[in-house]
């Protein structure tokens, strides 16, 4: 059975990224409202800056950016005199797209802004609303939340189809007393369009976003223990180490599916990088019993180990040590710098002092 390293790990890379797919947010607000400064809060990029802007409809833009899995549709418009024909375009865009087969193309979830300094729901607001949550999840946000005094009680009145109200300020502020208020609201925000939005969009909804770290753990987490068990069901009847190919390629796309839930977008160099850093560290705590030791006799001067057998156990028991470091390490690289992604070399010098460290294979 020839195998060949460098063509598997392209294959599990696109995959992975492939599978990640893409979330749609529709955000809508008046102009003045703060989404801009909100969208930048939140997502990897300054997208309200340097995204690419799409016209979709007379008053609405969709912003995207490469190798970030979101897609926000701003629509502007929402003042007194214009809110009818905006509402009226988005709409028919909204279920022109329902009606594409691939739901990776569906709008997923709106976010409706309104400005706690208006104290005030307009009528475009509440139109955008209620034609948006026939449609899709609606999330009601109150930007520049300072005072709350009743507000956010009146906004869940005033927009009863709105799933929750969350109160965010997307920036630090200094008053001229020089009473400091820190960003507020944000994790919540994501926490909750998390729960919203399909299951098949939340890992590009974790790998989009910036403000939780522990988004990203927990849907990366989801990805090592079902490799896990396929590991298991792979090692269910006892495979020879010289079978034990069949096992690589689900060690490579952990690898890579984790990569990508954490906002990454490896390149093969980078994967086969990870491969050889288990070979200095992790063949050293686990020996003969490792799955990673299949994968590392592909690799030069990793070796191997003849005649040795391994059970869906071991299988699975493997997978998850090697999984869960790999996620413990991004979590730790994420959490020191929220504005910045670790560089490879980073993640890869982590990760190998990470499976050097001693560890109990039971």
């Amino acid at each position: 059975m020839e195998f060949n390293l460098a063509e598997e790990v392209r294959r599990q890379l696109e995959e992975a990224l492939r599978k990640r797919g893409r979330v749609n947010i529709v955000i809508a607000g008046r102009s003045g409202v703060g989404k801009s400064t909100l969208i930048n809060a939140v997502f990897q990029g300054n997208l309200a800056e340097t995204g690419q802007g799409r016209p979709v409809t007379q008053n609405a833009r969709e912003y995207t950016k490469d190798g970030i899995p979101v897609a926000l549709l701003d629509t502007r418009g929402l003042e007194m005199e214009r809110y009818r024909e905006t509402v009226e375009q988005l709409e028919r865009e909204v279920q022109s797209r329902s009606q594409d087969p691939d739901a990776r193309n569906h709008l997923h979830i709106a976010w409706v802004c309104v400005s706690e300094d208006s104290r005030r729901v307009e009528p475009g607001e509440s139109a955008m609303a209620a034609m948006l949550a026939r449609h899709m999840p609606v999330v009601a946000i109150i930007t520049k939340a300072r005072t709350d005094g009743g507000f956010r009680d009146e906004v869940q009145r005033l927009l009863p189809m709105a799933r929750n109200v969350v109160r965010v300020r997307a920036l630090r502020e200094q008053d001229d007393e020089g009473h400091v208020l820190e960003p507020r609201g944000l994790v919540e925000l994501i926490d909750l369009t998390m729960q919203l939005v399909p299951e098949g969009q939340r890992d590009a909804l974790a790998a989009a976003q910036k403000v939780s770290v522990a988004q990203k753990k927990t849907r990366a987490r989801l990805i090592v223990a079902g490799a896990a068990t396929t590991a298991a069901l792979t090692g269910a009847s006892p495979i020879p180490f010289s079978d034990a190919l069949v096992l690589v390629p689900i060690q490579i796309g952990m690898l890579a599916s984790i990569s990508a839930t954490f906002g990454l977008s490896p390149s093969q160099l980078f994967l086969t990088t990870l491969i050889s850093a288990a070979s200095g560290g992790f063949m050293a705590t686990v020996s003969g019993q490792s799955i990673v030791s299949g994968l590392l006799k592909f690799v030069p001067g990793a070796g191997t180990l003849a005649g040795a057998l391994i059970s869906g156990t071991t299988a699975a028991s493997i997978t998850t040590i090697f999984g869960e470091a790999y996620v413990s390490v991004l979590t730790r690289l994420f959490e020191r710098d929220r504005e910045r992604a670790p560089s490879e070399q980073e993640i890869a010098e982590a990760f190998r002092e990470e499976l050097t460290r001693p560890r109990s294979t039971h």
